[in-house]
């Protein structure tokens, strides 16, 4: 609760904004996870298949940072996309010593056959709620990221 510039704690730990926004995270990925499931991929491995689809060939180290994922987990998911057969992984011909990620034929029709999950569970979770309800949403946890990240804590000592 916000009294004056004084940030007071909920009544409940369970009522933070950031117990909510770790809540609506948890439903989404679990209802994506569903929808993907019957396809035998995950949401991590389908935003793998969506970029290189949008980007085309990608350097597998660069691919962690645009799907917001660590280098060990990644290589498993390329690994996994991979075996399908979805992903082909060569060598970089600008520099040998890294892996190129391409879209396989197999990957394409398996992308261009599903609907974005992603938005599938949005249309569902924000229907009925005002658009300027939803963007105010987004402007208090976008500020509240930002200062998180622009304060100190500590890191300077």
């Amino acid at each position: 609760m916000v009294t004056g510039d004084a940030v007071t704690a909920p009544a409940r730990a369970s009522d933070s904004l950031g117990t909510w926004a770790r809540r609506y995270y948890y439903a989404n990925r679990r209802a994506v996870e569903t929808l993907l499931k019957v396809h035998g991929i995950g949401s991590t491995q389908w935003l793998v298949l969506r970029h290189l689809a949008a980007a085309g060939p990608t350097a597998q180290r660069d691919l962690g940072s645009v799907i917001e994922a660590e280098r060990a987990a990644l290589s498993g998911i390329v690994s996994t996309l991979v075996g399908k057969g979805l992903v082909e992984q060569t060598i970089s011909p600008a520099d040998q010593r890294q892996r190129e990620l391409t879209l396989t034929g197999s990957g394409r029709e398996l992308l261009d056959g599903l609907p974005d999950p992603f938005a599938q569970v949005r249309a569902v979770a924000l229907a009925g709620i005002d658009p300027a309800d939803i963007d105010a949403a987004i402007q208090v946890i976008e500020r509240a990221i930002a200062q998180v990240n622009a304060h100190d804590f500590g890191r300077s000592e």
